[in-house]
C-alpha cells in the first residue's frame, strides 16, 4: 500500500539531490577537513562550497554560517552563548525575553539559563505582539529570542518589527527560522538579526545537520568545545557528508526560484485541506492564521475525538500526520502552543506537505479522515 506521508514539518524525506551529493563523502572522501593532506583538502573544499550554498539561500556571508548538528544545537548555542556574553558584560543577573509559542528547544534553554525570564503571550492565532515583546526588554536583557513562524500552527510572526526594535535598543536578537527555512524567503543580511537558527531535515536535507548564522563581528563562547573547527566557534569534526547534503538542498532551492515554485504548490495542497475537509467532517476547527501562515502546514481541531486514536486510525489507513509536541518521542501530550493560544489542545492534527507531496496524498487523507472520525465518534455515542 502506498502511504501518504503528511508530516514534513517533523522531518521531510531526503531529496535526491542531497543523496547524490552526499554519497561520495560516505564512500570515498573520508579525510578530516582540518588536515593539510590531499584527502583533507578534498573534504575542506566541498565543506566550504556547502557553506557558500547555504549562505546564498539565507542571504548571509559564508563566514557567518556555523555548521551544527541541527536546529536544537543552534538554538542552545545562541541562547546560552548570549547569556554568557551578557554576564561577562554586566557582571550580574541577566534577562531573556521570548514567547509562549516558541519551540521546546528555545523554551527549555531559556528556562535552564541562570537568568530572569519573561515569556510573552500570544493571540488566538498563536501570533505574538511585537510591541509587547519590545516593552518587556529591561536594561539587563541579554537576548530576545523569537520564531519566524510557528511550528505547530504555521502562523507567521512579526519578526521584522522585533529585530528592528532590538537593534534600536542595542539588545541581541535571536531568530528561530527552523520552520520557515526553505519555505519562506530569508535574508539574514538585510534583517539585522544577530543570530539565526536553521536546520536541514525539515526541507529535504539530511538529519543531524543545521547551522547557526552569527552576525559578522559578534563573538560568542562556543557551546561545544574541544577543537578549533568552524573558525573556533564549534568544536568537533564537521559532519561533512551531511553538510554537503544541506548545501545541495540549498542550491536546489536557490536555483531558478525553486523555493517560490514549491511554496505555491505547497499552499495549493494545504488550501485543499482547509477548503475540502470541513465539507467532509463536521465540527472541524482551523488553528492558527489560515492566510498568514507558512505554505506547507495547517493545523486543525476535530471536536469530540482525541488526537491519538485519530493518528492511529489514519496510520492504519496509510496516512502519516502529527499531533502534540513537535519534538517529543514521549506519549502524546497537549500542545503547549495550543494551550498558550487558549484553544482546545487535546484534539489537534498537524498536516504538513513537502517537496515530495502530491494531490494523491491529499486525496488519501480526505478519504481516510472522515471514515476514521466517523467510526470514533460512533463509539462515543450512548
Amino acid at each position: 500500500m502506498s502511504r501518504a506521508y503528511l508530516d514534513h514539518a517533523s522531518s521531510s524525506p531526503l531529496r535526491p539531490t542531497a543523496f547524490d551529493a552526499m554519497l561520495p563523502f560516505l564512500r570515498e572522501h573520508h579525510g578530516d577537513p582540518g588536515r593539510l593532506h590531499q584527502e583533507g583538502r578534498a573534504t575542506r573544499v566541498q565543506l566550504e562550497v556547502a557553506r557558500e550554498q547555504v549562505a546564498a539561500l539565507v542571504g548571509s556571508r559564508p563566514r557567518e554560517v556555523v555548521f551544527t548538528s541541527g536546529g536544537t544545537e543552534s538554538i542552545n548555542t545562541a541562547i546560552w552563548g548570549a547569556v554568557a556574553r551578557g554576564s561577562e558584560t554586566s557582571g550580574g543577573l541577566g534577562h531573556i525575553v521570548t514567547t509562549a509559542v516558541e519551540h521546546s528547544a528555545v523554551l527549555e534553554a531559556c528556562r535552564r539559563a541562570p537568568v530572569e525570564l519573561t515569556i510573552v503571550g500570544v493571540d488566538r492565532f498563536g501570533r505574538f505582539d511585537a510591541t509587547e515583546v519590545l516593552s518587556s526588554i529591561k536594561p539587563e536583557t541579554a537576548l530576545v529570542s523569537v520564531q519566524t513562524a510557528n511550528h505547530e500552527v504555521g502562523t507567521v510572526q512579526p519578526v521584522g518589527e522585533v529585530v528592528t526594535g532590538c537593534q534600536e535598543r542595542g539588545v541581541l536578537v535571536h531568530v528561530d527560522a527552523c520552520m520557515s527555512i526553505g519555505h519562506l524567503p530569508l535574508d539574514f543580511g538585510a534583517s539585522d538579526a544577530d543570530l539565526c537558527s536553521i536546520t536541514a531535515h525539515k526541507v529535504g536535507g539530511p538529519k543531524g545537520v543545521g547551522a547557526l548564522l552569527v552576525r559578522r563581528g559578534l563573538r560568542l563562547s562556543p557551546f561545544i568545545v574541544g577543537g578549533s573547527q568552524e573558525r573556533a566557534r564549534r568544536g568537533g569534526i564537521e559532519n561533512v557528508a551531511a553538510c554537503v547534503g544541506f548545501g545541495a538542498v540549498a542550491a536546489e532551492l536557490t536555483d531558478g526560484a525553486r523555493l517560490d515554485v514549491e511554496a505555491v504548490e505547497h499552499r495549493r495542497l494545504t488550501d485543499r485541506v482547509l477548503i475540502e475537509l470541513p465539507k467532509l467532517v463536521d465540527s472541524v476547527s482551523i488553528y492558527g492564521d489560515p492566510q498568514g501562515r507558512v505554505p506547507q502546514l495547517v493545523c486543525i481541531g476535530v471536536e469530540g475525538v482525541e488526537a491519538e486514536p485519530i493518528l492511529l486510525g489514519l496510520d492504519q489507513r496509510g496516512v502519516a500526520v502529527h499531533s502534540g509536541s513537535s519534538c517529543s518521542s514521549e506519549p502524546l501530550e497537549p500542545s503547549p502552543v495550543l494551550q498558550a493560544m487558549g484553544v482546545d489542545a487535546e484534539h489537534s492534527l498537524r498536516i504538513s506537505v513537502g517537496w515530495s507531496s502530491t494531490d494523491t496524498d491529499i486525496d488519501t487523507l480526505l478519504a481516510a479522515l472522515p471514515e476514521v472520525v466517523g467510526k470514533l465518534r460512533s463509539l462515543r455515542r450512548p
